[in-house]
């Protein structure tokens, strides 16, 4: 005759069978974290028209700013840099914020129109996991985006970053603050087809007042622009590389707000599933 074991009901069994219980949830956590990851690359990889987009046109940008300027000296018009030395890291930086911000929102606004949220939304995938997949797809993007730029302003002269540590916090800052203000600006665009338009109604005007396509020597148009996210990040990039410069914590501490706002705003107002029409 088989005799069955009581179970366990001693405070060290429970703290054990508890233990037990948790640490492959822990680890399916980190997997479910990863797979998500390797699928938004995948995804990303295999769509051609995205890759062209994030990495051509920075690319061809600042080759053409390279062959505009070669050889350029410093300028009072560039606050005496050079145009290369001042080009490469405001390309970087608005390729930076086309990847993070601008195709973030037109993506989610599409998976949300076609029911891929929804469809997800339903799956046992915890909505953390989800966007924090995101947001390294977008770093990851983005640390490719800057590499290529930094080549190509390298092969026209420009100087390495003084201060690599700055330009690596930088980059996670802006990235992590555009990736929430993107899916904030997601939670507000109705259908897909209007994505692009709401997207770039938005983009365009802080790239130009922010100084990303030619400096801005008002005043009063630099103080508007220093309390929005494009100019800070801008500033930013710009002291590794031309200023001999290090962290600027003041223009962190406007991107990290600026990422709390997006933040907030996603989360009282994101939809997993279309808008009724």
């Amino acid at each position: 005759m088989t005799s069955t074991l009581p179970p366990t009901t001693t405070a060290s069994g429970r703290r054990a069978a508890l233990t037990g219980s948790e640490r492959p949830v822990e680890r399916g956590s980190f997997a479910l974290l990863v797979h998500q990851i390797r699928y938004e690359q995948l995804s990303f990889w295999r769509n051609p028209q995205s890759m062209v987009f994030t990495f051509v046109l920075p690319i061809v940008i600042i080759s053409i700013f390279g062959a505009v300027f070669s050889g350029s000296k410093g300028e009072e018009f560039f606050f005496g840099l050079s145009g290369m030395q001042y080009y490469t890291p405001t390309i970087a930086a608005v390729s930076v914020l086309g990847a993070c911000y601008g195709q973030l929102a037109i993506v989610l606004a599409m998976r949300r129109q076609t029911g891929v949220l929804k469809r997800l939304h339903a799956t046992p995938l915890p909505a953390w996991v989800y966007f924090a997949g995101l947001l390294v797809h977008c770093v990851v993007v983005s640390v490719v985006d800057v590499a290529l730029v930094i080549g190509i302003g390298r092969l026209y002269g420009v100087q390495l970053p003084v201060d690599w540590a700055a330009l690596a916090v930088t980059l996670v800052f802006g990235a992590a603050s555009f990736c929430a203000l993107g899916v904030g600006v997601a939670s507000l665009i109705r259908n897909s087809e209007a994505a692009p338009a709401v997207v770039q109604f938005i983009q365009f005007p802080l790239v130009f007042i922010s100084g990303s396509y030619f400096p801005i020597h008002s005043e009063a148009l630099n103080t508007i622009a220093g309390l929005l996210p494009v100019k800070p990040f801008n500033d930013a990039m710009l002291a590794p590389f031309a200023q001999h410069a290090g962290f600027q914590w003041k223009e962190l501490a406007v991107l990290a707000a600026w990422g709390v706002i997006g933040a907030l705003i996603a989360v009282r107002s994101f939809r997993w599933d279309p808008r009724p029409e």
